[in-house]
């Protein structure tokens, strides 16, 4: 599990559908990846018929910290304040910038190999080649979830009317050399993080102690809510995770009892023998299907409550902007009265003045819309993820006790 190559289209799994309706003029796909101990290599290919570029297709490699300062581009430039702004899982808007892919971690499956490899004496052959298979397989598809994320986080860039020309966009595109970017070091972390400390502080002296009040009624409303839906989304997103996990865990204890009843079944003989390897085989099929529960349900539900908990964040961001405008506005209109009442200054107050209002008038139209989107947005996702992951459910469940009743008349119809 050192090294894994991942080419072609349709294994590549997306845990939430896409509309990528836009200009084909510019067409990106990861045509290839491969994963390495501590990085994986993505082959980006590009077809366009853009003026800007040389060439009508080409393609580049690149690595996960490369898409990552491509986004930290999007998102500190100041002409997208006014989008919602992510970092972490993929939405089907294409109004707002696309979040960050997650860095590759493919750690816990290769420590868990190698703790299996260490060997266990309780451990029987049989169970050890299950054990493996289960782990290669879920490495596999962390792998396959990893490259499909990085390359609708650029699909969606191409698709969008605005982002898509963006400089930093073409270099990442065409540039064949490495972009010599690197991860953040421990002091830039900090630095990240006590930002963000400072902005909550900023956020909480905005709307309490300065006594700013929201002038527009749509904006309180949408705060209110969302406050309360970025708590409540973020524990329904861990309580997926868990029962996700669960299934994930009974899968794993259903290798032990498999192969403990095949084992019994060698040493019995007749109608005893018949029902242990029967029933070894039914839990063997069984955990089959846990898998493959877990896996729609981390698709279908978990992956879906991860996103919303970074989007409610997102937009919970966005309105802070456009508060600090509005303060920002405030301050300098109390600039302009004293500046007017000391006769100094004037002229320099009024540009800053008008600057200050058009930036916030700017931010309310553009997060108005944005917000408006997330709400329908959200419905149709949830209701369009729900009813994938209830018929999922279903079809699994039928074929449980499909199973279950088959197993029992063979059992009843033993002699």
């Amino acid at each position: 599990m050192e090294e894994h190559r991942e080419a072609g289209k349709e294994s590549k799994p997306s845990s939430m559908s896409v509309d990528l309706q836009g200009d084909s003029s510019l067409q990106v796909e990861i045509s290839d990846a491969v994963s390495e101990r501590d990085k994986v290599k993505f082959t980006v290919q590009t077809k366009s018929c853009v003026p800007h570029f040389a060439q009508t297709e080409f393609s580049v490699v690149r690595h996960h910290e490369e898409f990552i300062w491509l986004h930290n581009a999007y998102v500190e430039n100041e002409e997208y304040a006014g989008l919602i702004r992510e970092d972490f899982q993929l939405c089907p808007s294409l109004e707002q910038i696309p979040p960050a892919p997650p860095r590759p971690d493919f750690e816990a499956s290769r420590e868990k190999l190698q703790k299996l490899g260490e060997g266990d004496s309780s451990i029987t052959r049989e169970e050890f080649a299950k054990m493996k298979e289960e782990l290669e397989a879920e490495y596999l598809a962390i792998f396959k979830k990893t490259v499909a994320m990085h390359e609708v986080f650029l699909q969606r860039l191409a698709a969008h009317p605005t982002l898509r020309r963006d400089h930093n966009f073409f270099v990442f595109l065409e540039y064949g050399q490495d972009l010599s970017v690197r991860g953040k070091n421990r002091k830039e972390l900090l630095g990240g993080f006590l930002r963000n400390i400072v902005k909550s502080a900023d956020e909480a002296l905005i709307t309490g102690m300065s006594g700013l009040k929201e002038v527009d009624d749509f904006f309180e409303h949408e705060r209110t809510f969302l406050l309360e839906y970025h708590t409540r989304i973020r524990d329904a997103c861990l309580r997926a995770d868990r029962v996700m996990h669960s299934h994930k865990c009974l899968a794993d204890d259903y290798i032990p009892i498999s192969a403990a009843l095949s084992s019994l079944g060698t040493q019995e003989v007749n109608q005893l023998k018949t029902s242990f390897l029967k029933l070894a085989e039914l839990f063997e099929r069984l955990r089959k299907l846990e898998g493959r529960v877990a896996s729609d349900e981390d698709l279908k539900l978990s992956d879906m409550l991860r996103y919303y908990v970074c989007d409610s964040q997102a937009a919970k961001d966005l309105l802070y902007r456009r508060l600090r405008a509005l303060a920002d506005y405030e301050n300098a209109n109390k600039a302009l009265d004293k500046a007017r009442t000391r006769n100094r200054e004037v002229r320099t107050a009024e540009s800053h003045q008008q600057l200050c209002c058009q930036r916030f008038e700017r931010l309310s139209d553009s997060a108005k819309q944005e917000l408006m989107d997330f709400r329908s947005r959200r419905v149709s996702s949830f209701r369009k993820n729900l009813m994938e992951l209830a018929e999922l459910e279903l079809k699994h469940a039928k074929a449980s006790t499909l199973l279950l009743r088959n197993t029992l008349v063979i059992l009843k119809g033993e002699p």
